[in-house]
């Protein structure tokens, strides 16, 4: 059965961190890795080349990640394109390791079904993804209630027919470098909005949503948080906020809340942006918000227009180090020496890609599609080829 089958993948070991490089059977297919860094500093995708790179911080690596570069949909032939996913867990890495699994699944899916790609398909597609998790808790949840209180926020971006889809739910983040003819500078242009109760936008949101309850949001610790609890407000997973029957014993007392609810207080839907790819679109920076807390969206880009392409995503990482390292007034180096599990009190996990968008590998009918998958953190990674599409 699928559940049975996925409830085995997700209590299976989480990625841990190497010390030198993968091994593989298919050479640097998966990247390599050096302590608690993983990287692979270039391939190819469907509109160019692309550069990934995860530092883990938490004891368990909580952020997962994907690339797909070929076909879309389970049918043969169109849509060809280029898939990423980053999934920044938070109770825990089982959301995150599921939605890395399942939702890329369900876009091909729904790809297949409604015979090509559209904002109504990744929308289905998160729901769908959000039903099969919801369905793993229900059959979970009595001998493993933290399941719950295990989420992800969920960041895609897709690329097909020259067109660019950006879905999010959650507070990760992607950024588009284009060039300003003008100027001849790389602007950053933020295409997602973060769905964190920081946002005075995101507050109004929820309040509008939960007219009749006071305490939707709440300040604590000097931070908003969603009836005190989280401060995202949409995500996949969270299943105590989202059916009350998971708010209640077994479930751990500070999670549960004092009043009832009789409708989802977070929302699995994404918001998805489409807009088509122009010559002066140079690159994406598809990051979890580790980065983002470390870089403005301007100097990713000025980083990412600086130095080659080769290593970008690693180069990303490493200034989000130095500056989490300055900010604790110590050294670059000696934070590298800090172990996962202590790590997290300087940094979150961090995930980063780059995709380049050359223009004379803009997709289009008689495109060479390489043909590529890739997991953040080398789990089940490979580089099959180049396809006709």
């Amino acid at each position: 059965m699928m559940v049975s089958a996925t409830i085995r993948r997700i209590v299976s070991p989480c990625w841990r961190p190497f010390e030198g490089e993968i091994s593989s059977r298919h050479g640097d297919a998966s990247g390599r890795a050096n302590g608690l860094l993983w990287y692979k500093d270039s391939g190819r995708h469907s509109n160019g080349e692309f550069s990934m790179a995860v530092i883990q911080a938490n004891n368990l690596l909580e952020d997962q990640s994907q690339l797909e570069s070929g076909p879309l949909s389970l049918t043969e032939g169109n849509p060809q394109g280029t898939f990423v996913g980053i999934y920044d867990g938070h109770g825990g890495p089982e959301a995150a390791r599921f939605v890395n699994d399942r939702l890329f699944k369900n876009i091909k899916k729904f790809t297949s079904e409604n015979n090509g790609m559209s904002a109504d398909v990744i929308n289905k597609a998160f729901l769908a993804t959000e039903e099969e998790f919801l369905s793993l808790v229900e059959n979970q949840w009595l001998h493993k209630p933290l399941i719950a209180s295990v989420g992800s926020c969920c960041l895609i971006g897709i690329i097909c027919s020259g067109e660019l889809y950006i879905a999010n739910a959650g507070d990760s983040r992607a950024v588009l470098g284009r060039l300003d003819e003008a100027t001849k500078d790389i602007k950053a242009i933020q295409l997602s909005a973060e769905h964190n109760a920081s946002c005075a936008s995101v507050r109004e949101e929820l309040r509008s949503l939960h007219p009749d309850d006071p305490q939707i949001v709440v300040m604590k610790h000097r931070v908003w948080r969603v009836k005190g609890l989280i401060q995202i407000s949409r995500s996949i997973g969270d299943a105590y906020l989202k059916k009350a029957e998971f708010n209640k014993a077994p479930l751990l007392t500070k999670f549960r809340l004092s009043e009832p609810f009789d409708q989802p207080i977070l929302k699995a839907e994404p918001a998805i942006l489409v807009q088509q790819l122009c010559p002066q679109d140079q690159f994406l920076i598809l990051a979890s918000d580790g980065l983002w807390e470390r870089l403005s969206n301007q100097e990713a880009v000025n980083i990412v227009q600086s130095c080659p392409r080769n290593g970008a995503a690693k180069k990303l990482v490493k200034t989000a180090l130095c500056e989490a390292a300055k900010k604790r007034e110590m050294r670059y180096s000696d934070l590298r020496k800090i172990d996962r599990g202590v790590r997290r009190h300087f940094h979150d996990d961090i995930t980063v890609i780059v995709l380049y968008l050359d223009s004379n590998f803009l997709f289009h009918a008689n495109s060479r599609v390489p043909l590529v998958s890739i997991k953040g953190g080398g789990d089940s990674g490979y580089d099959i080829g180049i396809i006709d599409a």
